[in-house]
C-alpha cells in the first residue's frame, strides 16, 4: 500500500473533521490558530529564557538543566528531521485535497513526524524538568501546538502525535543527562562566567 494512502487510512477522517470544523469556524478563531502555529515557538524561547534565570538561584544541576534546554530543542529537531526524511509521507492538504486554513506546503515539504510539534515537546519538557512552574505553561503550550497543525491543516493527527513523543524523549535523555554537569556549573560560579549560572 503506497504510504500516502497508509497514511490516510490511520486518521483520515479525523483530520478532514478538523479541517472541516476549522472551515465553519470564526475568522478570527481561525486567525488565532495560525498566528500561534507560526509564531508560538517564540512563547518556549522566552519560558527557556525565563527558566534559566530562575535557575541561576536554585542547585547546580538544576541550572545546567536549564542551560541544556536550547540544545535539547535543536538536538530534538536534527532527530525529528531524520526520521522526517526517512518517510516522505505527503501532507494530507495534498493527498486527501481538503480546503485548509493554511495554504499548503510544497510537494517535497515532507509532514510525518510534524517539527512544530517536536520542538515545541522538546522545549515543555526540557523547562519541566528544570522548573515545574513555568513547566505547567509549556506542556499545555505544546499541546495547542501540536493541535493548531492539524487544525490548519498542514498535518495528520499521528504527525503531531510522533513529533510530540520523538521532541519529548530526545529532550528528556538529554535534560536528564545535562544534571549530571552540575559540577561543571560549581567551577563556573567562581569564574568570570559567574553571572550566566548563579544569581547575585
Amino acid at each position: 500500500m503506497p504510504l500516502a494512502s497508509t497514511a490516510a487510512s490511520l486518521d483520515g477522517g479525523l483530520y478532514v473533521r478538523v479541517t472541516e470544523l476549522a472551515r465553519s469556524s470564526p475568522d478570527a478563531l481561525d486567525s488565532a490558530v495560525r498566528l500561534w502555529s507560526d509564531y508560538g515557538s517564540a512563547l518556549f524561547a522566552l519560558l527557556m529564557l525565563a527558566s534559566w534565570w530562575r535557575s541561576r538561584a536554585a542547585a547546580p544541576a538544576r541550572t545546567a538543566a536549564a542551560l541544556c534546554a536550547p540544545l535539547a530543542v535543536v538536538a530534538a529537531f536534527v532527530v525529528n528531521d531524520l526520521v522526517k526524511s526517512l518517510f516522505h509521507e505527503q501532507r494530507p492538504c495534498r493527498t486527501l485535497h481538503v480546503v485548509t486554513v493554511e495554504a499548503c506546503p510544497p510537494l517535497g515539504d515532507w509532514s510525518f513526524p510534524s517539527n512544530h510539534a517536536a520542538i515545541a515537546a522538546a522545549a515543555a519538557t526540557a523547562i519541566w524538568l528544570t522548573d515545574r512552574r513555568l513547566g505547567a505553561i509549556a506542556v499545555p503550550a505544546a499541546l495547542l501546538m501540536a493541535a493548531s497543525r492539524v487544525w490548519i491543516g498542514v498535518h495528520y493527527p499521528h504527525d503531531v502525535l510522533i513529533g510530540l513523543v520523538t521532541g519529548g524523549l530526545v529532550a528528556w535523555v538529554l535534560t536528564v543527562a545535562a544534571r549530571r554537569c552540575g559540577p561543571v556549573v560549581v567551577r563556573l560560579r567562581d569564574s568570570p562566567l559567574r553571572p550566566l549560572v548563579a544569581a547575585r
